[in-house]
């Protein structure tokens, strides 16, 4: 099954990323931005599902600082996103 886990970083964590990109918008002509945290999409194959959150606790991100949400279980088949497409949250 192909599987989306996404790790960001923990609340009241110092996001230095999310900074630097909150930072450069209203240079870019952007305003009313606030609050931006980067974090990572991994995307992956497993056989079984259930070592998921194993996986992501022990390897994918630092429990200490950071969170992960696994997003999405889908057919390895699947596709998954678009360069062109756009994210909506």
């Amino acid at each position: 099954m192909r599987a989306r886990v996404l790790v960001k970083p923990k609340a009241g964590i110092l996001d230095p990323q999310g900074q630097a990109v909150e930072r450069a918008l209203p240079a870019l002509g952007f305003t009313g931005v606030r609050n931006v945290h980067v974090g990572r999409l991994i995307e992956l194959d497993v056989e079984d599902s259930a070592q998921l959150p194993a996986i992501c606790e022990r390897l994918l991100c630092n429990p200490l600082v950071e969170d992960f949400e696994i997003l999405e279980l889908a057919g390895a088949d699947s596709t998954i996103g678009s360069s062109a497409g756009v994210v909506a949250g």
